[in-house]
């Protein structure tokens, strides 16, 4: 059974950081490209950084220099370091590890980040 668990969310002022996890289970987690996305309320499913099983990143305009995706394949694990948070970065964070070879995708549940004062 495959599961992606994310963790790491939680409330920080504006100008805080966070640091999001997601622990793959039941995939070859090397091979899969590995996504962070994010929705906010009323608004549909963003992309916001991807990295591929050859270490290749790539981030929505929005959070360049700001967030920044990294993997430990020993660990199966996709991080998401977030620094200079705003309020426009509130939302549930989810985690995705797609493979096109092989044509799966696995999503995790999601994670709720509030940027709040």
């Amino acid at each position: 059974q495959v599961q992606l668990v994310e963790s790491g969310g939680g409330l920080v002022q504006p100008g805080g950081s966070l640091r999001l996890s997601c622990a793959a289970s039941g995939i070859t987690f090397s091979i899969y490209t590995m996504g962070w996305n994010r929705q906010a309320p009323g608004k549909q499913r963003e992309l916001v950084a991807t990295i591929t099983s050859d270490g290749r990143t790539n981030y929505a305009d929005s959070v360049k220099g700001r967030f920044t995706i990294s993997r430990d394949n020993t660990k199966n694990t996709v991080y998401l370091q977030m620094n200079s948070l705003k309020p426009e970065d509130t939302a549930v964070y989810y985690c995705n590890a797609v493979n096109h070879l092989f044509a799966k995708e696995y999503w995790g549940r999601g994670t709720q980040v509030t940027v709040s004062s």
